[in-house]
């Protein structure tokens, strides 16, 4: 038997509102896209219609479904997982930014960086707890090897911890990976191992 060979084409969903004020959304915050997010999910749609997609799979949080939907409207299949899901920022889901705030993300990342990755906010999730639902979720996607191209539509900071997993790096590496709304990670996986061969593409973006 043939080992599993797939292409995953990972992206960040398109802009909200809270993404532009600057404000966390989290797993607890079920935003819609705004002007520019659609914008965005046109511009992805432009530049990869035309790539032949077996699956694609997403979060249950509403802004990856509204970044892709011109993809499931082309009948491709598509599945929610919420191993997919942003991580959990509790009590700071949806709070305006303050200095506090601001002092209190600044702790929390470098706890992360220093790796005590079982740290997080009141009512979140840490990386530890993220990288647990994004195995069952890699497990689900990596069962299927006649979907050799998959589309996954995620966030920002779990597409971050998703990017370690997959590249063997540790999650205080997390920060490694860049990211804005909408752009592209694509990995290959040879039935071996993960690379990385499209890194933080936003060339789609750039067009008008």
């Amino acid at each position: 038997m043939n080992p599993i060979q797939k292409t995953l084409y990972i992206v960040r969903h398109g802009q909200t509102d809270l993404n532009k004020q600057g404000i966390v959304q989290g797993r607890g915050r079920d935003t819609d896209l705004n002007d520019e997010g659609r914008k965005q999910a046109n511009q992805f749609y432009s530049a990869y219609k035309d790539v032949a997609f077996n699956k694609i799979y997403i979060s249950e949080l509403k802004r990856t479904q509204q970044s892709i939907q011109q993809f499931i409207d082309m009948g491709i299949p598509y599945e929610k997982l919420a191993g997919l899901d942003e991580l959990a920022w509790g009590i700071h889901e949806g709070q305006p930014a303050t200095p506090e705030t601001k002092a209190a993300f600044l702790d929390i990342m470098r706890d992360w960086l220093n790796g005590k990755l079982d740290a997080k906010f009141e009512g979140g999730e840490s990386p530890n707890e993220v990288k647990a639902r994004q195995l069952e979720a890699l497990d689900t996607i990596m069962s299927h090897p006649e979907e050799q191209t998959v589309l996954v539509c995620m966030h920002g900071r779990a597409m971050r911890l998703l990017l370690c997993l997959l590249t063997g790096k540790p999650l205080t590496e997390m920060d490694n990976f860049p990211h804005q709304n909408l752009i592209l990670y694509k990995v290959t996986f040879d039935g071996d191992k993960y690379e990385i061969v499209d890194f933080n593409n936003a060339k789609h973006l750039k067009t008008s």
